[in-house]
């Protein structure tokens, strides 16, 4: 029954939503935690994260400090294990939900909604704010878990935030150059969050996940909510690997096709003058030396990213504080 709230060994676990669950300790500590999953519905791993979270808050295993949201994003899509029902919802944020009526533009308003709510319910005074959402992606990956930064408008990139990733085992990172619409988007530019899409390796069917693939990451969002001060070691920038997008490649046309097969591993690298896609009669070859592919998908909505590629920077190229 939404509205429902658990009293738990250390606070209180509300139930506002479908999906939506709102921890609140007895004395908050000055974080302010989103972590949500499923924005596609297929994508166990996270979904099984979050629910252990939520099992371990309710029988006292785990005791958070922070003001935490957990956010089930696509329960609609979950019922019938699919990415989604009628749209990606994670093309949907930062207001692209006012441009459709699907279930999944009504969702990804709510979860903007939920979001906004939560960080406005904080306690006054200057607190700090995270939104991890977390994902598994359609492919084998060279790196099997990565993260991908927001734009950040000309901001800096944190070491305290690379050195978090690092601990969860997600030591390779994938810069955004300009605003999407996707959910980490959206609690980076609209609330000043510290938010990234985390890919935590490949989707699976429920119970078919190697959970202790995971356990470094679900020990770490465990300990940023549940410990005060979460004690990481000194920033080392040889554990992270950087890329930089070079190229958006969108399919504008019926007749596309990628030009490599399907099971070929995201930061794949290709040779210049590969040829990538077609989009009807355009050609899109590799440009650069070390030019790699991520997150193809041809069968994407007509507009829609087909492709990236990416190019690795070193580290040291970046603003960092």
């Amino acid at each position: 029954m939404r509205g429902t709230a658990a009293e738990c060994a250390s606070g209180a676990l509300t139930f506002s939503d479908y999906g939506v669950f709102v921890f609140e300790p007895q004395q908050p500590s000055d974080k302010d935690v989103v972590i949500s999953c499923a924005v596609h519905g297929d994508e166990t791993a996270p979904i099984e994260i979050v629910r252990d979270m939520l099992h371990g808050i309710l029988n006292g295993d785990i005791q958070p400090c922070q003001r935490t949201l957990f956010l089930l994003a696509n329960p609609a899509a979950i019922r019938i294990g699919k990415r989604f029902v009628d749209e990606n919802m994670n093309r949907l944020f930062s207001g692209a939900h006012a441009n459709g009526q699907t279930p999944e533009h009504q969702r990804a308003a709510a979860m903007e909604h939920a979001v906004s709510d939560f960080f406005a319910a904080a306690p006054a005074g200057e607190r700090k704010r995270y939104h991890y959402d977390l994902h598994t992606a359609i492919r084998d990956s060279q790196y099997e878990k990565f993260a991908v930064y927001p734009f950040t408008h000309s901001g800096p990139y944190k070491k305290e935030q690379l050195t978090f990733l690092a601990e969860c085992g997600v030591e390779t990172i994938l810069l955004n150059q300009a605003p999407t619409t996707t959910f980490s988007y959206y609690s980076a530019r609209t609330h000043n969050a510290d938010a990234f899409t985390v890919e935590l390796g490949k989707v699976r069917p429920f119970g078919e996940n190697d959970r202790s693939k995971f356990a470094a990451a679900e020990q770490m969002f465990t300990r940023l909510v549940s410990d005060a001060e979460l004690q990481l070691p000194k920033f080392d920038a040889n554990r992270t690997k950087v890329f930089d997008v070079c190229r958006t490649i969108n399919r504008t046309v019926e007749d596309f096709t990628l030009h490599f097969p399907d099971d070929v591993a995201n930061f794949t690298e290709f040779k210049h003058g590969e040829l990538l896609a077609t989009d009807g009669d355009k050609e899109y070859l590799v440009e650069q030396t070390s030019e790699r592919i991520i997150f193809p998908n041809a069968k994407v909505a007509l507009g829609q990213r087909a492709l990236l590629t990416v190019v690795e920077i070193p580290v040291e190229q970046l603003k960092l504080v």
